[in-house]
């Protein structure tokens, strides 16, 4: 579904942000339920991650990264402030980062910036990031805003950073989720818009372990 295939762009934004409005802030919350997968999601997530932190070609530094999406810092905790020094988040829901010092504990203070804020409109702080982590958050976004924001996150890493995102994918084409007000789209379509932001992906690997009734999840690097 396309940007112009969104009936009303602020209509798909407004009524995603009344859905997290009433999501509690709680794993179980940020993961619709599914709170028990959340060990499996950070292990494959750390593997993947640890190929670019590691020497070698792709080789990024680990100084700060971007949570996106980060709701009350599922991915922060667990993934992030583990392997860099400090960490910015940036969620749409204000209750959610309130929630997030509670949350991150003694950790929270090697966050560097609360940004309440949709991703449609955020502006990464330019050569700031090593790595700029998106997860389970590109389907709240347009096909042209996504594109837009890639093209920003670029904007945001310093040299050798690295982008990923890590998302459901639809079978085929695009499926609309009325109920949360989100996109899932295939992967060719994904890879596609981030072509479309000139960006080149690095590598991709299916999640291992999930449930058999969820969607194909694939983490995607790319600079």
């Amino acid at each position: 579904m396309a940007s112009d295939q969104v009936e009303d762009e602020s209509q798909f934004y407004c009524k995603a942000k009344k859905y997290w409005k009433n999501v509690p802030p709680t794993v179980d919350g940020m993961l619709g339920g599914y709170g028990h997968i959340s060990s499996i999601d950070i292990n494959g997530s750390k593997k993947f991650l640890q190929k670019f932190l590691r020497d070698g070609p792709h080789k990024t530094g680990t100084s700060c990264a971007l949570d996106c999406g980060a709701g009350i810092g599922r991915i922060t905790k667990r993934l992030l402030l583990p392997l860099f020094k400090t960490v910015d988040m940036v969620d749409v829901t204000d209750e959610f980062l309130s929630k997030a010092k509670s949350y991150l504990g003694e950790d929270g203070k090697r966050i560097g910036q609360y940004y309440c804020c949709g991703l449609q409109d955020f502006v990464p702080e330019p050569n700031h990031y090593d790595v700029i982590w998106i997860q389970w958050v590109i389907g709240h976004l347009t096909d042209s805003h996504l594109v837009d924001f890639l093209k920003r996150c670029k904007t945001g890493l310093r040299p050798n950073g690295l982008i990923v995102i890590k998302d459901n994918m639809a079978h085929e084409g695009v499926i609309m989720d009325e109920v949360d007000s989100s996109l899932c789209r295939d992967l060719d379509l994904v890879r596609r818009l981030i072509r479309q932001a000139g960006l080149s992906v690095l590598a991709q690997e299916r999640q291992e372990n999930f449930p058999e009734e969820i969607y194909h999840v694939y983490s995607i690097a790319m600079r």
